[in-house]
Formats: C-alpha cells, sequence, structure tokens
C-alpha cells in the first residue's frame, strides 16, 4: 500500500511534512547545541579559564591540590599596584600581574618583540627574571627590548610587550599599563605586605562534569572575603548576552517543534481524506475495522522510521552547513553535539505521527462501505475534542521537554490561546458577515465570497493556522529585533572606553582643558568621596563577617559616594523627588538595586561615615540605572552642599579611539597622579562575543522562517482538493481562467489577511509576556509589525494558494477531476 501510495503521490505532503519537521528540530537542536557549547568555550577567554577563585589574600594551596587530583588544569594569578622604576629618573605606577607557567588556560596572550610591533599570539607569559611591558610604557620609561627594570628589589629584563590578555574583563580594569611577570619573581619583588592592595586568583579548568564536582566541593571552604567566578560573574554584560541567547534559542526550538507538528496534522488530515474511499472499498471486500488499523498503523510506524532517518540525516546536514558558514566568525571548534539532538528529532517524530497523524488515520476504520455506492456518505475524518487535547498536551510536553523551561512554554501557550479564541471569533464573524457584500458584487468577488461563505468553519481554522505560523514567526522576530537593538543600544560605537580616576581638586580644571584641547568628548568629573554605610533609621547593620555567620543580606558596606545638582544622564527616577538646586537639606539618592537589598523607601534616614567624620542623610528619591553604559554609575548621590567639606578626588570617563591611543603618553606625563584605567580592549572583547551571539539568531531565525513557510504550504494544500474540484467544474461550464484564479486570489487573500490581523495581535502581546516574564527585556511595542505582518499574511497565503491550484488552469477540466 505505500508503494502504491508513493507512486501515485498520495504520501508526498506528509513525509515531506515528517521529514522537514525531524530534520529541522533536530538541526536546531544540534545547531545550538554545538553552538552553546562553541559560545561558552569562547565566552571563558574572559577568565583565562572555567572557573576563578579570587581574594585579597593568598588562597589556600591545598585547593590547587584537589584540583590537580580531579585532573582540572590550574593556574594561579596576582595582580596590584606597583611603581615601577628604570633608573634615577623614569618611574610609572602599572598594574602588574604575576602569572604562573600555565596561565592562561583558556585563550591566548596577544605579545610583540617591540611596542606596538605585530602581534602574535602566546599560549605562556613571560618567564622567570623577565617582564612583559604594555606598549605604553616602553617610552614611558624610556626603555627598549632586553634593559632592565625594578619591581620593589627585583630586577627584571624586559624580554617584549604585552599586548592583549584574555582576562582583562575580569574585574574590569587594572590601574596605569600592564607589567607582566612570572609568579615565581614576586617574593623577590618584597612588595607583597600585610594591608597590600593585591588581588589573588586561582584558575581551573576542565570537563565540565570534573569541574561541577570540584565546585560543589569548593564552595562549602569559602571564607569572608572569597568567591567564585564564572563568565556571568566576571563579565556581567556577557553573561547576560548569553543567557538572553540562549532563551532565543529554546524558544527558536520550541517554535520549530510547534511548527513541525502542524505541519504534520494538516498533512495527515489530508492523507486520511483522501484514503476514505479506498477504505471503504477495503471494507466491502470484507475488510474489518481492526485490520484496517492495523494495516495503516503498522504503515504509519514503518514510514515514520524511514522519515525519522531522513529527517536525522538532514538535520546533520543542516547543523554542518551552519558551521561551514559560520566557521569564520567561531575562533574556537565546536564541540559534537552529541546524540541527544537526534533523539529529540525521532521523539519529536514519533509524538507527532501518535498525536497527529493516527487519529485521523485511526477513524479510517470506521469508513461506512456504502461511500463506494453514495459519495455523500459523510466522512469520519474530523477531528474531535479529544483530538486537540491530545495535540496541545503532546506540544506543550514537546516544547517544555526541549526548552527546559515552563514560563517559556507558557508564554507561547499563551499566544496560541490568543490566537486559537481571537481566530475563530474573528474569522466566522468576518466570513459569515460578507453574504451580503456577496451579493451585490461583481462576479469574480462574488464567487470568491461565495467559496469563503460555503467553506466558512473549514476558512476559519485554516486562518488560524496561517495565523499560528505567522504568529510564530512574528515572535522571533520581534524578539531578534529587540535583543540586537538591546546589545547595540549598550556598546555603540562611541561608547567611553577609558576612565579616570584620582584626580584631585587642583587638576579638574587642567585635564578637562587637556580632553578639550585633544578634541577628546568626556563625561562630566564626578566627585568621588569614599564611605561606608553604618546604619538605616538608627539600626546598626553587622559587619560583614557577622552577617555571613548569620546568614543575614543587610551588612555594613563601603560604596562612592558623588553630588549632584541634577539627575544625572542615564538615570530614571522611580520614586521620590530629585532636590532643588543649592538645597542645604541632609538627601540621599539611592540606586533601585541597593534601595532593594537594603529595603529602602522613601523617608529612610541613613548613618554613614565618611573616613572618621559621621554623615546622615534621609532617602529622598531611588533611581534606577544602566550599569552597562560605560559611564560613571553612583549608588548614593548627595546634594553638593552636604558634601562641601569631605574631601574628594574625581573621576570621568570617555571615548579614545585606537588611532588616538598615543595621547595617554602625553596625559600621563602631565598627570602622573591620575589613574587611566583602559576598557577597550574589554569593550571589544564583549562586542566579539555579542557579534558572534547575533550571528547565531539570524541563522536560527532562517531555519524557522523555512519551518512557518512549511506549515503555510501544509495549511494550503488541505483545501486545495476541494477548491480545485469546483475550479474543475467551473471550467467545465465555461468559466474563464481569469474568474476562476481572480476568484482564488480574493479568497486566499481574504484568508491571509483575517490571519496576518490576528497574527500581529497575538504576536504583540506573547511578546511583551516572553521579553517581561522569561528575558528580562523591557518590552516596546512595534508599529512597523502591523503593515509587515497584515501585507505579508495577504502575499504568502494569496501566492502559495493560486499557485498550489495553478493546475486547475494548465490542465483540461476532465484531468483535473480524474486525479482527485
Amino acid at each position: 500500500m505505500l508503494a502504491r501510495d508513493w507512486r501515485g503521490g498520495e504520501l508526498g505532503v506528509l513525509v515531506l511534512a515528517l521529514v522537514l519537521a525531524v530534520g529541522v528540530v533536530s538541526g536546531i537542536s544540534a545547531f545550538t547545541t554545538r553552538l552553546q557549547n562553541a559560545l561558552e568555550t569562547e565566552s571563558h577567554r574572559f577568565l583565562a579559564a572555567d572557573l576563578v577563585a579570587r581574594s585579597g589574600r593568598e588562597l589556600p594551596a591545598p585547593w590547587l591540590d584537589e584540583a590537580q587530583q580531579r585532573d582540572l588544569e590550574i593556574a594561579t594569578v596576582l595582580t596590584f599596584p606597583s611603581m615601577v622604576y628604570a633608573g634615577d629618573d623614569a618611574m610609572q605606577l602599572a598594574s602588574v600581574k604575576a602569572v604562573s607557567d600555565a596561565y592562561p588556560l583558556r585563550g591566548e596572550l596577544g605579545f610583540s618583540e617591540t611596542a606596538f610591533a605585530e602581534v602574535v599570539p602566546r599560549s605562556q607569559g613571560p618567564g622567570p627574571g623577565q617582564v612583559w611591558l604594555d606598549s605604553r610604557l616602553f617610552p614611558l620609561l624610556d626603555v627598549a627590548l632586553g634593559d632592565s627594570v625594578d619591581v620593589g628589589d627585583a630586577t627584571l629584563t624586559v624580554s617584549g610587550a604585552v599586548r592583549s590578555e584574555p582576562d582583562q574583563a575580569v574585574g574590569m580594569y587594572g590601574y596605569g599599563p600592564r607589567l607582566m611577570m612570572h609568579y615565581s619573581d614576586i617574593d623577590a619583588t618584597g612588595v607583597i605586605q600585610p594591608g597590600s592592595r593585591v588581588s589573588f586568583r586561582q584558575l581551573y579548568a576542565g570537563d565540565a562534569d570534573a569541574l561541577l564536582q570540584f565546585k560543589e566541593w569548593l564552595e562549602p571552604q569559602l571564607e569572608p572575603g572569597q568567591r567564585l567566578i564564572d563568565v556571568s560573574e566576571g563579565q556581567p554584560g556577557v553573561g547576560e548576552a548569553l543567557a538572553r541567547a540562549e532563551s532565543f534559542l529554546l524558544l527558536a526550538g520550541s517554535l520549530g517543534v510547534v511548527l513541525a507538528g502542524v505541519a504534520i496534522a494538516l498533512a495527515a488530515r489530508r492523507f486520511s481524506e483522501r484514503h476514505n474511499d479506498y477504505v471503504a472499498v477495503m471494507k466491502s471486500l470484507g475488510a474489518t475495522s481492526k485490520v484496517v488499523n492495523g494495516l495503516y498503523g503498522r504503515s504509519l510506524l514503518l514510514l515514520g522510521g524511514v522519515a525519522t532517518l531522513l529527517g536525522c540525516l538532514l538535520g546533520w546536514s543542516i547543523q554542518s552547513l551552519f558551521f561551514t558558514l559560520f566557521a569564520d566568525q567561531l575562533p574556537v571548534q565546536p564541540a559534537p553535539s552529541g546524540p541527544r539532538p537526534y533523539l529529540i528529532g525521532a521523539a519529536t517524530s514519533l509524538t507527532c505521527l501518535l498525536s497527529f497523524a493516527w487519529p485521523p488515520l485511526r477513524r479510517l476504520g470506521q469508513a461506512s462501505p456504502l461511500r463506494v455506492l453514495r459519495k455523500d456518505v459523510p466522512l469520519h475524518s474530523g477531528r474531535t475534542f479529544g483530538d486537540y487535547l491530545l495535540g496541545l498536551t503532546a506540544i506543550s510536553l514537546l516544547m517544555f521537554w526541549y526548552s527546559g523551561d515552563w514560563k517559556l512554554t507558557l508564554a507561547v501557550l499563551a499566544g496560541l490561546a490568543i490566537t486559537v479564541a481571537l481566530g475563530m471569533v474573528l474569522a466566522l464573524t468576518l466570513l459569515r458577515g460578507g453574504r451580503q457584500l456577496g451579493m451585490s458584487a461583481g462576479s469574480i468577488w462574488r464567487l470568491a465570497l461565495a467559496g469563503l461563505q460555503r467553506r466558512g468553519t473549514a476558512n476559519a481554522l485554516q486562518v488560524v493556522i496561517f495565523a499560528m505560523a505567522i504568529m510564530l514567526l512574528l515572535i522571533l522576530v520581534l524578539v531578534r529585533t529587540s535583543l540586537v537593538d538591546e546589545w547595540q543600544m549598550q556598546l555603540p560605537e562611541d561608547a567611553p572606553n577609558h576612565f579616570m580616576i584620582n584626580i584631585g581638586p587642583e587638576d579638574v580644571q587642567a585635564v578637562d582643558q587637556s580632553l578639550r584641547q585633544a578634541d577628546i568628548h568626556s563625561e562630566a568629573l564626578y566627585a568621588m568621596i569614599r564611605g561606608r554605610l553604618m546604619a538605616v533609621n538608627d539600626e546598626a547593620l553587622p559587619t560583614w563577617e557577622e552577617a555571613e555567620a548569620a546568614g543575614h543580606e543587610r551588612h555594613q558596606r563601603e560604596a562612592n559616594f558623588t553630588w549632584s545638582e541634577s539627575l544625572p544622564p542615564d538615570n530614571q527616577l522611580l520614586e521620590g523627588q530629585w532636590w532643588e538646586p543649592g538645597t542645604e537639606e541632609p538627601l540621599v539618592s539611592v540606586e533601585a538595586e541597593f534601595a532593594e537589598r537594603y529595603g529602602l523607601s522613601i523617608g529612610d534616614e541613613l548613618s554613614l561615615l565618611v573616613g572618621s567624620q559621621p554623615l546622615m542623610a534621609r532617602v529622598s528619591s531611588v533611581r534606577e540605572l544602566d550599569w552597562q553604559s560605560m559611564r560613571p554609575n553612583f549608588y548614593l548621590i548627595f546634594p553638593p552642599k552636604l558634601l562641601a567639606n569631605y574631601p574628594a578626588t574625581f573621576m570621568t570617563s570617555f571615548h579614545l579611539s585606537a588611532d588616538d591611543k598615543l595621547f595617554l603618553n602625553g596625559f600621563i606625563r602631565e598627570f602622573p597622579t591620575v589613574t587611566v584605567i583602559e576598557m577597550d580592549m574589554v569593550i571589544d572583547q564583549i562586542r566579539s562575543i555579542i557579534n558572534q551571539v547575533s550571528a547565531a539568531i539570524e541563522l536560527v531565525l532562517l531555519v524557522i522562517l523555512a519551518t512557518g513557510s512549511l506549515v503555510l504550504v501544509a495549511g494550503v494544500q488541505a483545501s486545495v482538493d476541494a477548491r480545485m474540484h469546483e475550479s474543475s467544474i467551473l471550467r467545465a461550464l465555461g468559466a474563464s481562467r481569469r474568474l476562476i484564479l481572480g476568484g482564488l486570489w480574493i479568497e486566499f487573500a481574504a484568508l491571509g489577511l483575517f490571519a496576518g490581523l490576528l497574527a500581529v495581535i497575538a504576536a504583540e502581546m506573547s511578546v511583551a509576556i516572553l521579553q517581561f516574564w522569561v528575558m528580562d527585556m523591557r518590552y516596546v511595542p512595534s508599529p512597523w509589525l502591523w503593515p509587515l505582518g497584515i501585507a505579508g499574511g495577504i502575499l504568502l497565503i494569496a501566492g502559495l494558494g493560486v499557485w498550489s491550484c495553478r493546475r486547475v488552469v494548465s490542465h483540461p477540466p476532465v484531468a483535473v477531476l480524474r486525479e482527485l
């Protein structure tokens, strides 16, 4: 039977739908799995490891021994600011970084033989007795390759220039130009003393399972001041980008599952409708319902097995093609995806066959033998409420299994529910309401509207199916656009990429003038005062150690204060009011997350300590700000007169292109006490990861668009037989080609109009739920979506419908009727 149906073209749509469904689901799953692994591996460059332990004091050596016993790679890093000397007259504050032989565990160092020369990758840092200098240190210290510099009591030889480091993003910055040395030379320098401002780090890398077990072993041993860092903490911007990209990829895969199920359901329904007469003949010859069900059940399993194998092969080809196209944008070779994506494809195939294809085929056993003689005997291929419930349950479980996120699953189901509910009401109302219009319309319009009326319920269902497919595609387009736009807004090309701190009050005007003369745009100069929060509403806060021991979140903490007469840019008031200029009231504006952590509200009294001087202030407003803006941001802002008597330094940020970096040499000579924090390499690393994630999203979007097109084709095919039958009869009665094609264009365009309108409404609602509930993004309406969705629905559905029915005007009517 399968061979006969295949030769007759009966299985074409069903097999194609099943193969493409399995191929798309397994291909996307394999692609996203490998891509996530590659991006995660690439993102670990920001740590130079997979996991990092950090502290302000030396970390226990047994931790390294335990990591080695678990077959993990290890390295040690120590960073601290120190003066570097080259003779009696040349000295410069530098950010010293001491590294062990194995550093870096992930990524590579950028190295050049001399300052600003060609960069070559290196897998290790300088050897014992050697240092690599930042290119800017060469002219600042007036040294060359082979010269000596002094760090504390140690004299070290300059052996090259350090141009880039994989973990420049950790901690966001270092003070002054970089000097890199070997870890074994630290003792000889004698600069590390009790109370020194240092950062110790232990780096770990290795197998994911071994690393997770080591992390679970290590976390209970952490003491106050010690912490573990992964990529989400080491560079929050990258962690957030990867988390949102993962949500998008899971959303795309989940929508692929939904679209696959719908396509198979439509193809199976058409297949069963066209086989009612076959079954009637079989039953008239003595076949029982049990025999018919067994025959079609075994045929379906055989068909599903073959289609699943072909679909998995297609899925493997899809992900291989993607990575071939994507190879230039990935600096690491992605690891194999493993069997899980193809198991998902097989499970999708089996679930869709049992939930969507089998119910209408099972009812073929109920076909009446009388259909051999009487074609007006009702068909038993209609879907029951139980079929829809079974399909909804299957789709929900598949989506949840695929994504592992019940919020995402509920958000997609909510959009589908909105589409179905609005679709049935709107479609039935509009289609039935066209009766009066059809009576007074011309012949083409009257023919089209009569067709819409005659198949009112079926057309309403078809509108819902089209709307579901278009809605899912629009959701992906909207979410993709929102993600990419937000990333670009966070890191525009002219974003500040350098910070200046420790600007003395006497240097404020001179620094500002120096930047203006160099035509460098900078943010405003903000005062920076270091203080400690001691009490809230006269309730003393515990120290960090006391809060840690008691399990409390609120504790004393240091923070940078500033003053401002007006609300700073990129700050938004959530509660309260800003103070009047010139006020002398003891007021303070608090950042929203800080206020939430300490349970602060308008009117609360804060007791603070600046040095040894007390400071009291009342909360007057709560602000929201963007920590990724690369502009100076502060938890606490006060009126200027309130902090006028406290000692302060100033800070600012500015954008400096790579071609203008030499400006820093002269600036540091002129202002040796000012610390310049270079963020450009960090921003380039973040932008590189985000560009790769954006490219991945574009590729996945293309695959889902192809899947959605399959659903639209299957939806059109579901009703094409009835339309071609009617059109052939009209041709036999003398209707012109123009009349028939015109009626089809109008009929399918009307379905596309209703489907597009429903899809836009449901997509806007679903995206609002997704962005607010799942992806932690702010929802903004998209007016451009309305013309895109409606016009796209009209053109797609009308074009596919007329193309599918083109044979009715290119073949003799009798040939078409016999084929049907």
